[in-house]
């Protein structure tokens, strides 16, 4: 994971996801640019319309939640935090 934060093209990952983080890449810093080739060359790696929505989906989310983080000053949780909410979140899921 390390690897792949510090630069996807170098990380010892397979074609198929390089090829994802390649696309997610290009939605991130230049979404109107999309092109159909972009989404042609994640096809033929072998992600479906649905994964490829998905990601950008995930992208766009996390992107405005970033944005929004940063702009009304919502501070991070305490790791104990993360970690009570996860405890919770394992024994008693979403519910």
């Amino acid at each position: 994971m390390d690897a792949v934060l510090k630069d996807h093209r170098t990380a010892p990952i397979s074609d198929k996801e390089e090829a994802l983080f390649a696309f997610v890449a290009k939605v991130n810093q230049a979404s109107n640019q999309i092109t159909r080739e972009d989404v042609e060359e994640a096809q033929a790696a072998g992600w479906s319309d649905e994964a490829l929505y998905d990601a950008i989906t995930v992208c766009a989310l996390f992107n405005f939640l970033n944005i929004w983080v940063d702009a009304t000053g919502v501070h991070d949780m305490p790791a104990m935090a993360y970690a009570m909410s996860g405890h919770r979140l394992a024994t008693q899921g979403y519910l």
